[in-house]
């Protein structure tokens, strides 16, 4: 039985799934992708969809147990991790906390399309003019330490992404169920400032480049990268994932984590065609910082995201989409009664086509 599509993190060809049924968005590959992605991401009725892909429910390049050992961290990396643990009291969550409720709200827009160089730096968001904006919210239930799901509803659309500890998955109405590729990673939301205790372990083995003052902060970076192993699980035979790292910006004054950028690079080409490249890079400002439970939780803060197309067959130059989205936290609390592992199981679609050959119980492992 085959595999589901991989959850892509880039525009899809949700359009046409929309019409054709579920069954065809589970066979969909990165091949019909290829053919449409073109038409897709400078398709203004698709722009809702796009930002649901991309913005909606987005993965951490890094699952939360990283395999390099601590001693090969740097001093000045450990500084800024414990300074980061005991400014936010996220030590207390340790053997205290085994889940986690969360309620919030975003707007998100799209910007205009343009040919040209692009890049999103960490002083500041990518300036573009967008269009009207949509409005949602969303809940979410985190279970320690890689269980977690999210309902998302943004302009009548509802997007479901969760993880059951064995693989993540996402569910829209226009492709139903599917699976990621690659191991387990976090909610790349849950890294923005809500769940501390995940960042100090996803930081812990970064390595420390230097200094940079943002948006009037003066702040430590640390870097993470996706190793090849990893890469090479995210990938298939005409789409390769060549690069995703991350940068997390630490306020040299508090300790906090105020900016998040990561940004990934993917090679596609299918037999007889020009390769395509598509960068992506999300930046993240993080503020509102409130004591809940007596742990540091970040509040508000916004996102914003530039999708850059090149390559030999482009004549034109660059093909650029910008997006951007603003989140605030209504609510958060800890230890909620009633939330048990049955809540992450994931959906029959997902179970019945996952590979018996990858050895996983699903049932047994929850």
């Amino acid at each position: 039985m085959g595999r589901l599509a991989p959850l892509s993190e880039e525009p899809t060809n949700e359009e046409d799934e929309s019409s054709n049924g579920s069954k065809k968005g589970m066979r969909q590959t990165w091949r019909n992708w290829i053919k449409t992605h073109i038409s897709l991401v400078f398709n203004k009725r698709s722009d809702l969809k796009i930002l649901l892909s991309v913005l909606g429910c987005p993965l951490f390049p890094l699952s939360l147990h990283p395999d390099q050992s601590l001693n090969e961290v740097s001093s000045s990396a450990q500084y800024i991790i414990q300074h980061f643990t005991a400014a936010t009291g996220c030590r207390k969550l340790e053997g205290t906390v085994k889940n986690v409720f969360v309620t919030g709200k975003v707007t998100m827009a799209m910007g205009d399309h343009d040919l040209g160089t692009a890049g999103v730096s960490a002083s500041g968001a990518a300036s573009s003019s967008s269009t009207v904006s949509q409005k949602g919210c969303f809940v979410m239930w985190q279970m320690v330490p890689n269980k977690w799901l999210i309902e998302l509803v943004v302009g009548g659309h509802k997007v479901i992404a969760g993880s059951d500890g064995n693989v993540a998955w996402r569910h829209t109405p226009w492709l139903s169920a599917h699976a990621a590729k690659g191991g387990v990673r976090p909610l790349r939301r849950a890294l923005q400032g809500l769940d501390p205790l995940a960042i100090s372990t996803v930081f812990s083995p970064a390595q420390f480049i230097g200094e940079k003052r943002i948006s009037g902060v003066d702040c430590f970076m640390l870097k993470l990268s996706a190793d090849q192993t990893d890469l090479a699980e995210r990938s298939d035979n005409t789409a390769e994932m060549i690069k995703h790292v991350i940068f997390g910006y630490f306020s040299q004054r508090s300790g906090l984590l105020v900016f998040l950028e990561d940004s990934y690079l993917t090679r596609i080409q299918s037999p007889g065609t020009y390769p395509t490249y598509w960068e992506t890079t999300m930046s993240t400002k993080i503020e509102d910082y409130r004591t809940v439970e007596g742990v540091m939780i970040a509040h508000s803060g916004q996102t914003n995201v530039i999708i850059t197309r090149f390559g030999d067959n482009l004549k034109s130059g660059p093909a650029i989409t910008r997006m951007e989205e603003i989140w605030t936290i209504d609510d958060i609390a800890f230890n909620v009664p009633g939330l048990s592992i049955d809540c992450f199981i994931a959906p029959n679609d997902v179970q019945k086509h996952y590979l018996p050959d990858d050895n996983i119980d699903w049932r047994k492992s929850l």
